[in-house]
């Protein structure tokens, strides 16, 4: 009868022996644990390249009525409140405000699209001027002459009542396209 429940009894192939079957759940394991612990070093390696920071949100530039008559580019420091988490910043950036010939209010970005110096309104010259690589904006902010790949950068505005609204934005250099980038 032993013989018979010996020969009844169903043969264990090599591959799952209780040793394989423990070094297959071990180096299962140890993969697992290594891909969970990898994450956090992925997340860190490609979070620049993927991040963007909360949008700005709409900073007053002044009254409309200020600009109606203007003939020339007119500065203007704006305070740009920016939410990043929990971390509030507040920080004043220039900006120029120009009428088109359509008589269409513009508001530039004053960053330079070559390296992002500061571009600066000659008022004796009536050009706008990045004075790290002599790059030279006409009035309107379209591309005279220099390095720079493209024209002054517009930024987004609105018009809410008798206030002209700007939204802040910082944009890629050296691209010959305006891109976003926070």
């Amino acid at each position: 009868m032993r013989r018979a429940l010996m020969e009844d009894k169903p043969v264990i192939p090599d591959f799952l022996e209780r040793r394989s079957f423990l070094t297959i759940i071990i180096a299962f394991g140890t993969v697992a644990i290594g891909a969970m612990l990898s994450i956090p070093l992925l997340r860190f390696a490609f979070h620049p390249l993927l991040a963007k920071t909360t949008e700005t949100g709409w900073s007053t530039v002044g009254s409309i009525d200020e600009f109606i008559s203007i003939t020339g580019p007119v500065k203007r420091i704006i305070s740009v409140e920016q939410r990043d988490g929990w971390r509030k910043n507040v920080s004043d950036k220039a900006v120029y405000v120009i009428k088109k010939a359509d008589s269409r209010l513009v508001v530039l970005s004053p960053i330079c699209p070559h390296l992002g110096c500061p571009i600066a309104w000659s008022e004796e010259k009536k050009q706008f001027l990045c004075p790290c690589h002599v790059g030279i904006f006409a009035p309107d902010g379209a591309k005279v002459a220099g390095p720079p790949p493209r024209e002054m950068d517009e930024l987004n505005i609105k018009i809410e009542g008798k206030k002209l609204l700007v939204q802040y934005q910082y944009f890629r250099s050296l691209v010959p396209t305006k891109e976003v980038m926070a």
